[in-house]
């Protein structure tokens, strides 16, 4: 795993992670009704895309080798 997998995770995890929050979660934005529970599932929409982005990175490192 190396900085540029990391970074590019990163900004999948922003970018992804952002379109599924306001899919999955346009109600709480709109009418403000934020909870634990809801801030929980917001912070764990964005960090999937992320370990799905260093899986996949390293799988695909590790298929060149």
């Amino acid at each position: 795993m190396n900085k540029k997998n990391i970074s590019r995770a990163v900004i999948i995890a922003i970018l992804i992670g952002s379109l599924l929050n306001l899919i999955n979660s346009y109600d709480v934005f709109w009418e403000g009704k934020y909870t634990n529970r809801n801030t929980l599932k917001i912070i764990l929409t964005y960090i999937t895309p992320f370990c799905v982005s260093i899986y996949s990175s390293i799988k695909s490192s590790k298929q060149i080798d």
